[in-house]
């Protein structure tokens, strides 16, 4: 059993010993006028003491004191956990964080942020125990309820003249929301102006590991399931301030922050600055293109890194490899910058279709300046930065579609918090390969490792593609013969592709 079935069994023993109102002394109407929620692009902070990943957060947190200071701090709406098992929190926290938006609105005559119920609701009864709290929305949840009592669900906010955000993660949620708002009455209450703004958490509540790119993943399948202009909220994973300029530079309306808003008083207000105030660059232009043509599909995407010649890079693309590396730097033997191997490469830049990897090793040579240069015109499709440190790159590098490589699981995790939505894990042999599995509160690695490089071949891909399931595989040494540094060996090419299964008949 997982945690959120486990949640949920709890849940509905506590309603059956307990009632609907968990105990607490509800009002019998509502007392306070229903708020818009995200009626236009905000941060959602959360009122959050403790989750099952991290265990206790802020376990002494004041909801009142909490909620007054995110609306000072410009939040767009503030998301209140009333789940108590794992969360610790409480219906009374809900009312007391409305309080706290009243008080606002009445001491600066500003109009104050909407109020979401968070948590893991069952039935419509639910909705009506939110709007009576004085909830402005709730959270829905498709993966933990039928379609049918979604629908219900859905129902019942519209009658409450209330707001829901509702989660999806899969391919089955996509399904319900298909079902749900193609229903007549619903249908045209998907849009900008609608009752329901739709989130992707970017946690795995199986594993608890976090994938940057989720959401991104799933907006264009939420909009063709619901409608074209739906408003999408980026949920969880964000710790710091570039995390969240770089989930605002790729098109979400809302950002849902728990842990980093709850645990740095002192940041809220620069977490807020950092989302609004993110402009769409090069780089998340591409890392959303990438994500939105992504599958479910277990079969990886192969890049041949290393490559000299276009003997080897016209037999790789037509094999099946998405991506095809060539380095930039003079101390490898694998350079293109060697002899004129790149004069002769850049007159054949029309027939390569895969995407083209510019790898660099510092960003002040001059075959480093030659790559940035290919890929700002876009004879090179990104950068690959291998094993800089993130603070060595400059903001304008970062604004190109990039992504960077390292062989330390401490610098990965690092990189990814900082909103790098693909880092290639440079590693070699098993054993290493081993520390990236696992559940992220045993295994203490946070990140989904998606991409994978290091002593990878044709007999050990297939392997590592079943116990990993990694979404890309980079491959250099493993297609050449020893004695041919730079030269691929085409029956090793099409061997390795066909053990990812990505092979092109």
């Amino acid at each position: 059993m997982n945690i959120l079935d486990t949640i949920i069994e709890k849940r509905r023993a506590d309603i059956d010993r307990l009632g609907l109102d968990f105990g607490t002394d509800l009002p019998k109407k509502r007392e306070r006028a229903v708020h818009p929620f995200l009626a236009s692009k905000g941060v959602i902070l959360e009122v959050k003491r403790a989750s099952p990943s991290k265990g206790d957060i802020s376990p002494d947190l004041d909801s009142y004191k909490t909620a007054f200071s995110y609306a000072e701090s410009g939040a767009g709406a503030i998301s209140c956990l009333t789940e108590t098992n794992y969360f610790k929190g409480t219906l009374a926290d809900l009312m007391n964080v409305c309080r706290a938006v009243d008080d606002f609105e009445a001491n600066t005559g500003k109009v104050g942020p909407a109020v979401l119920r968070k948590d893991f609701l069952l039935s419509a009864d639910e909705v009506e125990v939110a709007y009576r709290a004085g909830a402005d929305a709730v959270l829905l949840i498709a993966r933990i309820l039928p379609k049918e009592t979604l629908l219900e669900m859905a129902r019942a906010v519209v009658n409450f003249g209330m707001s829901a955000l509702v989660e999806v993660r899969a391919e089955e949620d996509l399904e319900k929301l298909s079902f749900v708002f193609s229903q007549s009455d619903l249908a045209s209450l998907s849009g900008m102006d609608g009752n329901f703004v739709f989130g992707v958490n970017s946690r795995d509540l199986a594993t608890f590991k976090i994938d940057l790119l989720r959401p991104a993943m799933m907006t264009k399948k939420i909009r063709q399931a619901v409608g074209g202009n739906a408003r999408i909220v980026f949920e969880s994973g964000v710790l710091n301030t570039e995390c969240a300029s770089a989930v605002g530079s790729m098109e979400f309306s809302g950002l849902l922050l728990g842990e980093a808003a709850a645990k740095n008083p002192d940041m809220r207000k620069k977490f807020v600055e950092a989302f609004l105030g993110a402009k769409s660059t090069k780089n998340s232009k591409f890392w959303l293109e990438y994500a939105q043509n992504l599958t479910m599909s277990a079969t990886p995407k192969v890049k041949i890194c290393g490559l000299t010649r276009i003997e080897d890079v016209l037999p790789a693309q037509n094999l099946g490899a998405a991506f095809t590396g060539f380095i930039f730097a003079d101390s490898f033997l694998r350079s293109l910058t060697k002899e004129d191997r790149l004069e002769k490469l850049l007159s054949h830049l029309g027939e390569i279709s895969a995407k083209k990897v510019a790898v660099i090793v510092d960003t002040s040579s001059g075959e480093a300046k030659k790559a940035v240069q290919l890929v700002k015109e876009g004879a090179f499709d990104l950068l690959q930065f291998h094993k800089i440190p993130y603070e060595n790159v400059s903001a304008e590098l970062l604004e190109l579609p990039h992504y960077f490589a390292t062989n330390s699981l401490e610098e990965y995790e690092k990189l990814v918090s900082k909103g790098e939505m693909r880092v290639l894990l440079d590693l070699h042999g098993d054993e290493d390969f081993s520390k990236i599995k696992g559940d992220a509160r045993t295994s203490g690695f946070v990140y989904e490792a998606k991409w994978l490089a290091g002593g990878i071949t044709p007999e050990n891909v297939s392997d590592l593609v079943q116990k990993y399931e990694p979404e890309l595989v980079d491959v250099s040494g493993g297609v050449e013969d020893k004695d041919k540094i730079g030269i691929k060996n085409e029956e090793k090419l099409k061997q390795l592709i066909k053990n990812t299964g990505a092979f092109n008949e």
